[in-house]
């Protein structure tokens, strides 16, 4: 992968991508009481929802605008976001007690990390070949911008899909974060 500068697109990503990683390596490490699973659950499935929004309002506009064959590889990426979020709001409706629950998370655990190294591997160093330095520092800022609104639940029967969804996240997200502070979730 070429260079990447602080704060922009791939960097703010591959951030984001270690963070959850070294979540979901906590939990597969086990000890934890189910308060502390079912916390960390709840930490990695609101981290993984302003991720992928942000991603889908932001990296596969770009990727659909700078390479070649983008609609396709955009498409792809947010069918695996899709899969995800429904596997999300399973776990979110779970209890920890449940027999399938850890079933459940290292699932999601491997298809993240298949997501991850498909964008990591093929779509971050398309599009720094493909886009100046200033064009990923200014989409880098726009993803961080775009995570601060983002709803930190799953919804997968919400538009994925510029124009739409950023125009309905945040509202999602508001109600969201108010939905949090109510019930004590953790984030």
């Amino acid at each position: 992968m070429a260079r990447t500068h602080e704060g922009d697109l791939v960097a703010v990503l591959t951030d984001d991508h270690r963070a959850v990683d070294s979540a979901f390596e906590k939990y597969e490490n086990g000890g934890l009481s189910e308060k502390q699973r079912r916390d960390l659950v709840d930490h990695i499935i609101t981290e993984l929802v302003r991720h992928s929004v942000a991603e889908e309002q932001y990296l596969y506009p770009a990727a659909r605008t700078h390479l070649p064959g983008g609609d396709e590889l955009a498409d792809h990426e947010i069918e695996e976001h899709a899969e995800a979020e429904k596997l999300m709001k399973e776990l979110e409706r779970l209890e920890v007690s449940d027999a399938n629950f850890d079933q459940k998370v290292f699932k999601l655990a491997r298809d993240i990390r298949h997501h991850v190294e498909e964008e990591e591997r093929g779509l971050f160093p398309r599009l720094q070949a493909a886009c100046t330095v200033q064009e990923l520092q200014d989409l880098g800022g726009k993803i961080l911008e775009a995570k601060e609104r983002a709803p930190t639940r799953p919804h997968p029967s919400a538009p994925d899909t510029p124009p739409v969804n950023m125009l309905l996240d945040p509202g999602a997200g508001m109600i969201d974060r108010l939905r949090d502070a109510l019930s004590g979730r953790q984030r």
